[in-house]
């Protein structure tokens, strides 16, 4: 293990007394300039290798980042030097918006859990793809995954528009493509996992796809992320939809509104996405039944509430190909990536 990753409690202490956006926004900062700077840049690369194939990509490992951390794509290098396999960043709106009021990021430490209402706050498409180009983590084997979303000022009648927009600009620039219409925090959005809303959405996101795949020579594949709250007849829809149009996998999943196992705690009432262990279970039911809807073949991502190996081993028995961190890695530290790794 990176000797940067044993510090990691002594950095969380002090991390864990400011503000939690702020917390976020310094430790984003500080692996970047770690990066920048060669001994510590050493210290933090972190190659670990469990090789598997996934929509036909070659992952070094089945140990993804989830989107969300880095919003703007900015630190997609200093990232992937924690030993991902993939890493995931958006997710990004075609305008620059500064998403929900603050304070909009709440930790509740004991359930080892995060709220978040941020409502898609990034500096839009323009910014995010000289990110994305400027990173090297492609050119050093990573596999990089772009998530994108809809303005929150788009009608949501109108969402698909804001989501082609999006393809058209990631499309060159992503081993994957990540459509979003499962945050809770911009309005109406989830709406859109409806079988009628989403059947409209993917029918036009097929068409430009082929389009783009013709016009840039190559097939990017395309997934969905879904939210944990669905009833299973909505599961089912979803499954039944993905295939129809084209689409190369599915995320499963987002944070959750349920409040049910943080009931009590301090911020357990605020607005937003819940994510952290509370979601583990919900994520894996969402798993099982994709699993047995869509056969063993079609790839299926597993995500929500991982905080050990044992949890990774059960997303994967649960029927994911691959899995992905996010509150686990603030709560745990990097050490949790070649945890995870191990397990698998």
């Amino acid at each position: 293990m990176s000797a940067l990753f044993s510090l990691y409690p002594l950095a969380r202490q002090l991390l864990f007394s400011i503000d939690a956006e702020k917390a976020h926004n310094l430790t984003l900062k500080s692996l970047g300039c770690s990066q920048g700077i060669p001994i510590l840049g050493s210290l933090l690369k972190n190659n670990l290798s469990k090789p598997i194939e996934l929509m036909g990509m070659s992952l070094r490992n089945p140990v993804g980042l989830a989107a969300g951390l880095d919003k703007n794509g900015a630190h997609i290098d200093a990232l992937g030097a924690l030993g991902f396999g993939f890493v995931e960043v958006g997710t990004v709106t075609p305008k620059a918006q500064p998403g929900n009021p603050k304070p909009r990021l709440f930790r509740l430490p004991q359930a080892n859990s995060l709220i978040n209402r941020f409502g898609f706050n990034n500096d839009g498409l323009d910014i995010f793809i000289q990110n994305v180009q400027q990173s090297q983590f492609r050119q050093q084997g990573g596999i990089l995954g772009l998530n994108i979303g809809k303005n929150a000022a788009t009608p949501i009648e109108h969402a698909s528009q804001d989501y082609l927009i999006g393809l058209r600009a990631v499309y060159p620039h992503a081993d994957y493509v990540t459509i979003n219409i499962s945050s809770p925090n911009t309005e109406n959005l989830r709406s859109l996992q409806g079988q009628d809303e989403l059947s409209l959405l993917l029918a036009a996101v097929q068409k430009e796809r082929q389009a783009l795949a013709d016009k840039h020579g190559k097939h990017v594949p395309i997934v969905l992320k879904i939210a944990p709250d669905l009833t299973e007849a909505q599961i089912d829809a979803v499954a039944d939809t993905l295939p129809t149009f084209g689409l190369d996998g599915v995320i499963a999943t987002n944070t959750t509104l349920s409040r049910e196992a943080v009931q009590g705690l301090e911020h357990s009432q605020e607005q937003g996405g819940l994510s952290g262990p509370p979601v583990h279970q919900l994520s894996l039911h969402v798993i099982r039944r994709l699993r047995a809807k869509l056969g063993h073949d079609f790839a299926i991502i597993g995500v929500g509430g991982i905080e050990s190996g044992q949890q990774a081993r059960e997303k994967i028995a649960a029927g994911a190909n691959a899995i992905q961190l996010y509150t686990g890695l603030i709560y745990k530290g990097p050490a949790l990536v070649q945890e995870c790794v191990q397990a698998l």
